[in-house]
Parts: C-alpha cells; sequence; structure tokens
C-alpha cells in the first residue's frame, strides 16, 4: 500500500509514520508536513533514510499541488493528522483553526474522492479527531461513540466540522472513510506548549508551574505510542463508515498530575521529596474550559482487541525521563516566537 501521513512530523504523526515505517517495509509511507511550529522533522531523524519513506513538504490547503501529489505516489489510503490542535492558540486567532482544520479537511476529502472515483477498492480516509468535540463531562459518565457532538472553543468546533464533513462524504459520495476520536496524548516528542512537556521543562529548570483555575480540570491520558498502536490497527482492520473511541482509561485533575511530574522529576534530579511542589501558580482560568473528559474505549477493545499498554506512573516516568535526556531536542524547538505565545498566555 502507498500511505500518505498528513502532519506526520508533529507529535502523534512523527510516532506513527516511525511505526508504519518500521513495521511495513513493503509499505510506502509518504509524509506530508507544512511544518508550522510545530512540526519538526528532527522527530523522524532515525527513519528518513529509510527506503520506503519519503517527505513531501506542503500544506493540505493547498487545493493545486494535492493532485498531483496523489498521482506521483498513487495513494491508496490517507491517515489524516494536520490539524491545528492547541486550545489557546484557538481562542487567540480561529480563523487560522478553521483554514487548517475545516477547510483543510474538505480539500482532502475532495482530491482524495476525485482520485479514487474510477479505482475505489481498497481505498481508505482515515480522520483523527479529539474527544473535546463532545463537550465536557460531569462527575460521572464516559465519552462513547453516540456521544452527541458539544464542542465549547474553536479548536473542538473546527474539529467537530470537519469530523462532519468526513462522515458526510460517506455518505453523500460513498468516500471509504472511518473516524477515531482520542484522549489527551502524551510522550515524547510533544511541543512544549502543551501541559506535560511545559510542566516537566518548567520542573527541570524550576520556573513557575502555570495550572489554570482551581486545577481540578479532568482529563483521559493516553500514552502516544498507544495511539499509534491503535490508529495502525484500525487503519488495517476497522470498518468502513464506523468511528472508533481512543482512551487511556488513566483520568487525572491537572493539579494531581503536575504533583505526580514534580514528585517524579524531582526523584530522577536527586532533589529533597516535594521540592517543586512549591513551584505550582494558579492562573487565570481558560475561557470555555471543558470540566472533564473521558473516554469509553469498550468499543475498539471488543471489536479490534486494542488496549493501552502501558501503565500511567509508567508512562508518565518514562516521558519525563526522555525530556530530561533529550535536552538538545527541547531547545532545538524553544523559539522565540513560542517565548513569546508563553509570555502572553501565561501572564498573571
Amino acid at each position: 500500500m502507498n500511505i500518505l501521513v498528513t502532519g506526520g512530523a508533529g507529535f502523534i504523526g512523527s510516532h506513527l509514520v516511525r511505526l508504519l515505517v518500521s513495521k511495513y517495509p513493503h509499505y510506502r509511507i509518504v509524509n506530508l508536513d507544512a511544518l508550522t511550529y510545530a512540526g519538526n522533522l528532527a522527530n523522524l531523524r532515525d527513519v528518513e533514510q529509510a527506503p520506503n519513506y519519503f517527505f513531501e513538504k506542503g500544506d493540505i490547503t493547498d487545493q493545486e499541488n494535492l493532485p498531483a501529489l496523489f498521482q506521483k505516489h498513487q495513494l491508496d489510503g490517507v491517515i489524516h493528522l494536520a490539524a491545528e490542535s492547541h486550545v489557546d492558540r484557538s481562542i487567540s486567532n480561529p480563523l487560522s483553526f478553521v483554514e487548517t482544520n475545516v477547510l483543510g479537511t474538505v480539500n482532502l476529502l475532495n482530491v482524495a474522492r476525485q482520485h479514487w472515483k474510477d479505482n475505489p477498492a481498497g481505498k481508505r480516509f482515515y480522520h483523527i479527531s479529539t474527544d473535546e468535540v463532545f463537550g465536557s463531562l460531569g462527575e460521572e459518565g464516559f465519552f462513547t461513540e453516540e456521544t452527541a457532538y458539544d464542542p465549547r472553543s474553536p479548536y473542538s468546533a473546527s474539529k467537530a466540522s470537519s469530523d462532519h464533513f468526513v462522515r458526510a462524504y460517506y455518505h453523500t459520495f460513498g468516500l471509504p472513510v472511518i473516524v477515531s476520536n482520542c484522549s489527551n496524548n502524551y510522550g515524547s516528542y510533544q511541543f512544549p506548549e502543551k501541559l506535560i512537556p511545559l510542566m516537566i521543562n518548567n520542573i527541570r529548570e524550576q520556573k513557575p508551574l502555570p495550572v489554570y483555575g482551581d486545577g481540578q480540570y479532568t482529563r483521559d491520558w493516553l500514552w502516544v505510542k498507544d495511539h499509534a498502536a491503535a490508529i495502525d490497527l484500525i487503519f488495517h482492520q476497522g470498518k468502513i463508515g464506523e468511528t472508533y473511541n481512543i482512551g487511556g482509561n488513566n483520568e487525572w485533575k491537572n493539579i494531581d498530575l503536575v504533583h505526580k511530574l514534580c514528585d517524579i522529576i524531582d526523584e530522577l534530579l536527586g532533589r529533597p521529596p516535594g521540592h517543586s511542589r512549591q513551584l505550582i501558580t494558579f492562573v487565570r482560568d481558560r475561557p470555555g474550559h471543558d470540566r472533564r473528559y473521558a473516554i469509553d474505549a469498550s468499543k475498539i477493545r471488543e471489536e479490534l482487541g486494542w488496549e493501552p499498554s502501558v501503565q500511567f506512573e509508567e508512562g508518565f516516568r518514562q516521558t519525563a525521563q526522555w525530556y530530561l535526556e533529550h535536552q538538545d531536542w527541547l531547545q532545538g524547538v524553544l523559539s522565540g516566537a513560542y517565548q513569546d505565545f508563553y509570555r502572553q498566555q501565561y501572564a498573571q
């Protein structure tokens, strides 16, 4: 098969590309990435010379070059990960999320439909989405594949819109699509504006640890390599037209997660117990902040046999160790533009 991975130089995308290139040497894996602030080819240095790996710099909103890309590589499948994904950035600039997440997805759908119209057999368009499209949960309950959409931020609204377009192309045009909605990912190579790498870096440098509101916001955390394994499974064995929820069975309140990271890193760096907890600083809450997300992943477990492989403390410890040991990578992505955004976002 010839598979296009959009956003393959990003956090989740690079883990997926690495898995596919290594696991399927007889496949052609094409990585399409615009290399915006969160896309980094350094994430894929270990596979960049593989004979079945191909990188194409480009944007999913580019209506002129995408058809040539499909023709050049004779693509059989698309795994669509390219997206603007940071809620805080969507509050600052909603339109960029509409352009990439909605218009970019529709553009990709149109090109796939046109390219596959004469030979649809065996083709697959797999769209990766988020649990944030479902809105906010109370203290109990879980998101299922049947949960009604209720997005609360420009980011989640843009992803919800793209999900609807993907399903519309299945029902209207017969495009062979699959959708999955995942919980919060964590692991190596994540851009350090996201919670876990942000906290790890600040704990290491003994900087303030900004926690929104009262810190009681709850998320289900999924190790990124488990997510990549689930994507691989769904792409190959998932049923066309279906949706699969992917979760880590790993709920944490933000403040408890930050406490755990403080304790892990203090231990790894030989600091006294509780040393870094004093750095926690509560900051002004995010507008439209969803209280709790939690995924019911029973469908993918029962139908496809997938379950998370890493327990929560082991995954957090591995992740903290990776960032501590890869300061060269971290410093390479901490650009001046990111620092400006950081100061603006977490100003008291």
